[in-house]
């Protein structure tokens, strides 16, 4: 429980390539912000700089094309080579029809194009490049955060955040995709209201309102904000990741 939590950006912040250490870059980072992590603090990182360190740039030009990816093409109007990985990162099509492709991530997130996205990546209209996302997003927060850890001398919670749509809602909003060291869900089950209810499903997902704050400082376009720093939020911490956020398909009321 906390009554005043602080959203912080790590100003001018570098352009991240495949290949760079991330937790270097970001420890540089909070120096040159003069900032001192303390215990409890929480850092929420872009999904897209860590996959472009992971290095997950793909060359559509590169990619070979199958007959499923052509009919998916087809029915959506996408680049076949788009669909195509789109196909490879999903574990099931949802729904396909002109403009949209909704599918089930191989690690769990129902979400358009399996989170495949172009923006603020270098254009070159020759051969557009996409990038995907992480390949596994708590283990990329788990080692960030261990080195994190031993650079900064601090134990601190780790969230990897994207912006996705939602269903029956206009607009994104941020989302974790991968935590590490707290727990990602608050569950309230069991105590009282104000008025002496005992709650009965009452169940915070801290991880995802977090991400969104944090997404709301970092902004969507030009701003080069993808490092938060956020103090104050008195997490819990946990083994827990984010995992725990993805609600099974056999809960799932409408597919």
């Amino acid at each position: 429980m906390t009554s005043s939590v602080t959203f912080k950006a790590l100003l001018d912040f570098p352009l991240v390539n495949e290949g760079d250490d991330l937790a270097h870059l970001i420890k540089q980072s909070l120096d040159n912000n003069q900032i001192s992590l303390q215990n409890g603090d929480a850092l929420v990182i872009a999904q897209k700089i860590v996959s472009k360190a992971e290095g997950r740039l793909v060359f559509l030009n590169d990619v070979v094309v199958s007959d499923r990816a052509q009919e998916f093409a087809a029915v959506t109007g996408k680049d076949p080579r788009l669909t195509e990985l789109i196909l490879g990162e999903a574990k099931s099509v949802i729904r396909a029809r002109q403009g949209i492709m909704i599918v089930e991530h191989k690690n769990g997130y129902v979400m358009a194009n399996a989170g495949i996205d172009k923006s603020n990546i270098l254009l070159d209209e020759s051969n557009q490049s996409v990038l995907l996302l992480p390949e596994d997003a708590n283990k990329s927060a788990e080692l960030l955060r261990d080195k994190l850890a031993k650079s900064c001398g601090v134990s601190l919670a780790i969230i990897i955040n994207d912006s996705v749509g939602r269903a029956w809602r206009n607009g994104t909003v941020g989302l974790a995709l991968g935590t590490c060291g707290f727990q990602p869900l608050w569950d309230q089950v069991g105590e009282k209201d104000l008025f002496g209810n005992v709650l009965e499903a009452t169940l915070p997902a801290i991880a995802d309102e977090l991400a969104a704050g944090a997404s709301f400082v970092m902004g969507q376009s030009n701003q080069g904000q993808p490092v938060i720093h956020i103090t104050g939020c008195n997490l819990t911490e946990s083994d827990s990741d984010g995992t725990s956020l993805l609600r099974p398909e056999t809960e799932d009321l409408f597919r």
